[in-house]
């Protein structure tokens, strides 16, 4: 059975900042585009490639959900 926890955590740099650096982001590309042309990656590509996109998943959703709570958060005059 699956278990849920809420964490709070706060996020000292703008939200749109919440993705993958350009060269890490590059190096992902590159491994899809590889694998999309048909070269076959090695197993260390292939891992690298499995993490780089759970970690952009990951730091999409955290901006996904920063944003929400961003918005739905009073604003003091």
């Amino acid at each position: 059975m699956p278990q849920h926890a809420r964490v709070e955590i706060e996020v000292p740099i703008a939200v749109e900042r919440l993705k993958l650096p350009s060269g890490v982001n590059r190096r992902l590309q590159t491994l899809l585009d590889r694998q999309d042309a048909g070269e076959q990656l090695t197993a260390a590509e292939r891992k690298e490639a499995e993490g780089l996109v759970e970690l952009a998943e990951m730091l999409s959703l955290l901006r996904l959900r920063a944003q929400r709570v961003w918005q739905n958060t009073p604003r003091t005059a």
